[in-house]
């Protein structure tokens, strides 16, 4: 990293190490900062699309067939930014299998990113955001990938760093604090986390993102995390009624002007720049996802339409009708083991969905046979072609 790119720079400093290298140490926050029109207008654009999107999950008695596909989907778009390869159809059938773990390590990876998530949001309920609640997280998101020197759920005990693949630390782009800097940098974060700050509250959590993003804090996964602190954010500040919102997808669609908005805070102080691009990324990726939690509600009224065109309807059908929300991948035995029913009730309910068109077998086998929603599947995996 060359000190030099950050001279002057008003959001932090650059040290020299005893091993001779430059990293870079935050100010704490939050930094003097002048809110211009663009990023006023931007606060409340992202502030209005937040509003209408929260109000989509009233529309339903059971917001989790809107939760669920929408965890799903950032745990496979914020794993492929870091290099994963699985996909969200991978994921549902790996899901549906009813195996505990599994034999690809992407999947798995990916799997653990579902847990992480569910795991964060159900810990909110009960603890306020904080460096250890991430840290709790960050163990779930690594448990049984990692060997022990990657201190799953653990502050990083070396130093990490930014640049292309093959360069040294001392060839990087950007260098986080050195592990003796970042318990004083984690703690006033954390301090700032649990404050009542008078910035609004989406810049505030631009804030947070920046500062969790430069300190790096752990040894791998900080990407994920800090996408996921976003959220959790949110969500704990009630900007967001329900947890279907995440700004993978944009950060990865903009990946450079995402990294580059970054640097420019840390090496010149650009704050605005970042601002009005985090903004940016809620207002659009709220919208999206109101676009699509409709059409996931048209869909889930679709279904309930037809089944109940039909006479006698089986006990599980309209129990099913929900579950495919939750994985549009059905296997029986699974169902049975899961409900806690016989297997030929679940049996004439997947049966019944696949007579009106709902679900279609997959496997073409007469045993451990999967059945798919093709309409839903395709609305959930349609960002992936």
């Amino acid at each position: 990293m060359n000190p030099q790119d950050f001279n002057n720079s008003p959001s932090g400093k650059t040290i020299q190490t005893r091993q001779g290298y430059w990293a870079y140490v935050p100010n704490t926050l939050p930094p003097p900062i002048e809110y211009d029109g663009a990023v006023v207008q931007l606060i409340s654009e992202a502030e209005r699309a937040l509003g209408e999107l929260s109000g989509a999950g009233s529309l339903l008695p059971n917001p989790n067939i809107l939760i669920s596909p929408y965890v799903r989907r950032e745990a496979v778009s914020s794993s492929r930014i870091e290099g994963t390869q699985a996909s969200l159809s991978d994921l549902f059938f790996f899901e549906a299998s009813g195996a505990e773990e599994s034999t690809r390590s992407d999947v798995q990876e990916v799997q653990n990113y579902v847990r992480a998530i569910d795991y964060g949001l159900e810990r909110l309920k009960e603890l306020p955001l904080s460096i250890p609640l991430l840290c709790e997280i960050h163990g779930i998101l690594f448990k049984g990938l990692k060997g022990e020197d990657d201190l799953p759920g653990e502050v990083r005990r070396r130093q990490n760093w930014i640049g292309p693949p093959g360069r040294s630390l001392y060839e990087a782009t950007f260098v986080p604090p050195p592990v003796e800097e970042l318990k004083p940098v984690l703690d006033a974060l954390d301090q700032y986390l649990k404050s009542k700050p008078v910035e609004p509250l989406l810049i505030q959590c631009a804030l947070v993102h920046y500062q969790f993003e430069v300190v790096h804090p752990f040894t791998d996964g900080n990407g994920r995390i800090g996408r996921l602190l976003v959220t959790f954010f949110l969500r704990e500040k009630g900007l967001l009624g329900q947890p279907i919102l995440y700004l993978s997808e944009f950060f990865d669609k903009f990946k450079d002007d995402y990294y580059q908005k970054l640097l420019g805070v840390s090496q010149k102080g650009a704050w605005p720049g970042w601002l009005e691009f985090f903004l940016r990324g809620v207002a659009h990726q709220a919208r999206a996802a109101l676009a699509d939690a409709r059409k996931i509600i048209l869909l889930h009224a679709e279904y309930q339409t037809g089944l109940g065109r039909t006479k006698k309807i089986p006990g599980a059908a309209q129990r099913l009708i929900e579950e495919v929300f939750f994985n549009p991948v059905i296997s029986v035995a699974g169902l049975s083991r899961k409900w806690n029913l016989p297997f030929n009730s679940v049996k004439k309910g997947v049966q019944r969905l696949v007579e009106i068109g709902i679900l279609r077998e997959t496997t073409g086998k007469k045993r451990d046979r999967l059945f798919v929603a093709p309409k839903l599947m395709k609305l959930l995996t349609s960002q992936e072609s």
